[in-house]
């Protein structure tokens, strides 16, 4: 039986270039959640993928029955997996997130995903106030440049800092390497 889970937030269509609301680095990200996906499917563990889906039809983004919506082809669930639908940042509010891992006896996650200040941000402090022991693969979750008051902040700059307060409190934050070395431990 898993004990551990890799849960990949919102690597959907809409974020990837050409998307509707593309981030900085998706592919990248992408491709290195593609290896944690891979490395979590041969160690049989636990693998949850999450997809965000807008309330509002005429959202600027994930809007229901788009392709922009869907998951990315490069990280396709494959029978098993479940996708679970959220409507907010936080994967545990409102879905039966907490339920399944806890079925599961899942104890220690591995997450993935974007955007790093915002549904990566909020599902890796629910989990981790949930008692789960959390790491984030850094280098698998994208973000984008966001703006404050006249200032814009980099992508790289959100990433990092919000990368920086969860390790200080909340995950152990650290490479796809490092991530894999424990995955196929």
């Amino acid at each position: 039986m898993a004990t551990k889970a890799l849960i990949l937030i919102d690597l959907q269509n809409d974020y990837f270039p050409g998307g509707r609301f593309a981030l900085s680095g998706t592919p990248e990200a992408a491709a290195q959640a593609g290896r944690l996906l891979a490395a979590a499917r041969a160690a049989g563990h636990a693998v949850i993928h999450i997809q965000h889906v807008a309330e509002a039809a005429d959202a600027p983004f994930f809007v229901r029955d788009t392709v922009g919506a869907e998951i990315h082809d490069t990280l396709r669930p494959i029978d098993g997996e479940p996708v679970i639908v959220k409507h907010k940042a936080n994967s545990f509010l409102n879905t039966d997130l907490k339920q399944r891992l806890d079925e599961g006896h899942i104890r220690e996650i591995v997450i993935a995903g974007a955007m790093s200040h915002m549904c990566v941000d909020a599902g890796t402090r629910a989990a981790s106030d949930f008692g789960y022991a959390v790491t984030v693969a850094h280098d698998a979750c994208a973000t984008r440049d966001l703006t404050f008051g006249d200032r814009t902040v980099a992508a790289a700059d959100v990433h990092a800092a919000f990368m920086a307060a969860l390790a200080f409190g909340y995950a152990r934050v650290a490479s796809t390497d490092e991530v894999l070395a424990d995955l196929t431990a």
